[in-house]
């Protein structure tokens, strides 16, 4: 009887864990909605980026570098980015910040842009991009991220 119930609660004991963890699993969203437009946002790290590619628009690859990525797109299936302002900052957990300098990439009708920035090993970056949409009209996203 007595290992019935220990069966029953490490059972019970797994259910509930498993129920806990499944609550707590986010999706990360890459994407902000505003009116038509549809803002798009990555982080990667430079070594994504094939030399070739990289000395082209003249972008670092380094082990310690990674760039943000910001484009924006009609809403209504648009897939080739649109011209925009953008500027922002990287906060780690200790409220430093940095800059965020974005460069406008155009291949062929397609623009979006890129910000180079350096990190630590396993550093946790809150990022804020001012996003100045084609229609003149200013928006900030917010998005957290671990290096």
């Amino acid at each position: 009887m007595n290992r019935i119930f220990n069966v029953a609660a490490a059972l019970t004991l797994l259910f509930l864990t498993t129920s806990a963890m499944a609550q707590q699993a986010r999706v990360i969203k890459n994407y902000e909605d505003f009116g038509d437009y549809r803002v798009i946002f990555s982080v990667f790290n430079s070594d994504f980026i094939q030399p070739d590619i990289a000395q082209q628009y003249q972008l670092v690859r380094a082990k310690d570098r990674a760039y943000v990525n910001v484009s924006v797109v009609k809403k209504d299936g648009g897939t080739k980015g649109l011209s925009a302002e953008m500027s922002g900052n990287a906060t780690n957990l200790i409220q430093q910040s940095r800059p965020l300098k974005f460069k406008e990439i155009r291949e062929g009708d397609a623009v979006y842009y890129l910000a180079p920035l350096r990190f630590e090993k396993e550093e946790t970056l809150t990022f804020n991009v001012d996003v100045t949409l084609p229609n003149g009209k200013k928006q900030t996203i917010s998005f957290r991220r671990k290096l």
